[in-house]
């Protein structure tokens, strides 16, 4: 992992823009403190170069949508993950850049659509896990409840949560639908979580929790 000691939490949208995207990057930006972390919260790709993101020990996506690099952002943004680099992939960030497979390789999938917003259960596979310790094994949560186009357990990627079908409507996975999950790309490590639609998510302490774990183990 990188020894420098920033977070850039990115919230650029080319696509739908989530109400939440303020209210998560204040609080991913108050967790990276927490964790001594210098946050930045910015829109401009042109913090996507190789010195930048050398400083950076996380790269936070905060719900991404279309298109949000340039290639030479994309060149430098691959080669800082390779290179040891940590990524937090939040909520839409599964929808961003559509037309980059590395991305797509790098999260294990690519989002798919979702029923509405309503209440449901995360069933928590990894309680072990920094991200998923702190929540319940049967967590009661209100989100949009990603599908995805494949299952990222199928590319490498270790399964911490997932959605119980059965306790909302609309699910396409069956019993093995994936929300959160993990893995190491070259010497670089990836967390991918789909929760976080609503901006009342990011006062929850559980969430927060959550968010703060992942942080931790992108940063270890």
């Amino acid at each position: 992992m990188p020894t420098a000691a920033d977070a850039l939490i990115y919230t650029r949208t080319a696509g739908y823009r989530h109400d939440s995207i303020p209210a998560g990057a204040t609080a991913l930006a108050e967790l990276a403190g927490e964790l001594g972390l210098a946050a930045e919260i910015t829109e401009d790709p042109g913090a996507f170069t190789p010195e930048r993101l050398g400083r950076c020990a996380v790269v936070v996506l905060l719900s991404t949508t279309g298109n949000v690099l340039t290639p030479e952002g994309r060149a430098a943004f691959a080669a800082y993950l390779r290179g040891g680099g940590a990524l937090l992939a939040v909520h839409a960030a599964a929808n961003a850049e559509p037309d980059w497979p590395f991305y797509g390789e790098l999260l294990g999938t690519r989002f798919a659509g979702h029923p509405e917003l309503q209440p449901g259960r995360v069933l928590v596979d990894a309680p072990d896990h920094p991200a998923t310790a702190p929540l319940p094994d049967r967590w009661a949560w209100t989100d949009e409840w990603y599908d995805f186009t494949s299952h990222p357990g199928d590319r490498g990627a270790r399964i911490l949560a997932r959605a119980d079908e059965s306790s909302y409507r609309g699910g396409t996975h069956g019993d093995d639908h994936p929300l959160v999950w993990c893995r190491d790309t070259g010497r670089g490590r990836v967390f991918f979580t789909a929760l976080g639609h609503a901006p009342e998510a990011y006062g929850d302490p559980v969430f927060r929790a959550h968010l703060s774990g992942a942080l931790a183990w992108l940063t270890a």
